[in-house]
């Protein structure tokens, strides 16, 4: 299993110069938390990944320190040189090199560097979920007993704690 194998192969990209409320409203047009800023690759055809926008970059970087989003392009708010990862990467060296750079996404490139998908953690926790359904089995009965406890009002002496 490879990068290529578990990425979304449709990725809604961006261009720098591209109006920065034109790429929210594709954001929220296309229900991604994301676009990959991209170039073109040149001689080679395709697109070169150059940047990442989420929805963090714009809240983080343009409404929260009060600036005139009309007037801001995606390049000026644009995380750069974002990490990548060649399509033959394997799952868990994408899962090292997400963690080691702290992201949640990573645009999927072949080897001359033109985009070929985005991989997501959600991705990767999807698919290891369905090889491991068993995983998660421990975890069941103690949220089936938060769930109780919390819909029962607390009473005197024993604080809510009850036992199922």
């Amino acid at each position: 299993m490879n990068a290529y194998d578990l990425c979304q192969r449709h990725v809604v990209t961006a261009r720098r110069h591209e109006d920065l409320t034109t790429a929210a409203w594709m954001m929220r047009e296309r229900n991604v938390g994301c676009l990959v800023v991209v170039d073109p690759a040149g001689i080679f055809g395709g697109w070169r990944p150059v940047g990442l926008l989420t929805d963090r970059d714009i809240v983080t970087k343009a409404l929260a320190r009060d600036c005139d989003l009309g007037s801001l392009v995606v390049g000026e708010v644009m995380t750069c040189n974002p990490a990548t990862v060649l399509t033959t990467t394997s799952i868990e060296e994408c899962l090292q090199r997400m963690c080691g750079t702290g992201v949640r996404r990573v645009p999927v490139v072949e080897d001359r560097g033109c985009l070929a998908g985005i991989l997501a953690l959600d991705d990767i926790f999807e698919h290891l979920a369905k090889r491991t359904p068993f995983a998660a089995t421990p975890i069941r009965p103690d949220l089936r007993y938060e769930q109780y406890s919390r819909s029962r009002p607390a009473q005197p002496g024993n604080m809510g704690i009850d036992r199922i």
